[in-house]
């Protein structure tokens, strides 16, 4: 049976996310960029075809298997470290209803990875001066809203926790009733201390019967 052309489209697309995995894994590449790179790289002057380009969720998916191939005997620890590194700053802002977000959160955060944060307060300023007065170093950058382009981008600071970057996304409190909805996939998008918990917890196991 010949190949159709969405068979085309299908493989031309898997081909561009491993490409795209490749870079986030081995080196830090942020999604956007892996993802017009590789375009780049496989589609030459075809790149810029929107139509041809996986979406995010795929990207994910190929990092995933590629960490399952290439990265099986480091990357396990280092999500886990750094979960637990998040659980620790997300208790000390706890008074901020801090959510994880990001690599850390979806299970493919490598070595390149940061711990990044959403946090809801009366005023952005709150939390930096709460970091401050802990003698934390703080860096203020701008984020997109979560909601979309038609929202101001919102304050960041980026610090150091025990030697682990941290990124957290300043947002008003009224801000927090559209965080909790679901990814239109249906993955998570954040999640507060309690899930994290609960996501490393490993099963346990039926006892054998006696």
């Amino acid at each position: 049976m010949m190949p159709t052309p969405i068979d085309d489209l299908s493989l031309l697309r898997a081909e561009i996310a491993a490409v795209a995995a490749r870079m986030i894994a081995q080196d830090g590449a942020d999604y956007a960029s892996a993802k017009r790179k590789a375009a780049l790289q496989v589609l030459g002057e075809r790149a810029d075809a929107a139509n041809l380009l996986p979406d995010n969720a795929q990207i994910e998916d190929a990092v995933r298997d590629y960490q399952a191939l290439f990265l099986a005997d480091t990357q396990p620890a280092r999500l886990l470290a750094l979960r637990q590194a998040a659980l620790q700053v997300m208790d000390a802002l706890a008074e901020f209803s801090p959510y994880l977000t990001g690599a850390v959160l979806n299970g493919t955060a490598g070595e390149h990875d940061d711990i990044e944060l959403q946090l809801f307060a009366d005023s952005a300023k709150e939390v930096q001066i709460y970091l401050l007065n802990r003698n934390v170093t703080i860096d203020i950058s701008e984020t997109p809203h979560f909601k979309g382009a038609r929202y101001d981008p919102v304050e960041t600071v980026s610090f150091l926790w025990h030697g682990e970057g941290v990124h957290a996304e300043l947002y008003e409190k009224h801000d927090l009733r559209g965080a909790l909805k679901p990814r239109a996939d249906g993955r998570l998008q954040r999640a507060d201390a309690a899930t994290v918990r609960s996501m490393m917890t490993p099963p346990t196991s039926p006892q054998d019967p006696t």
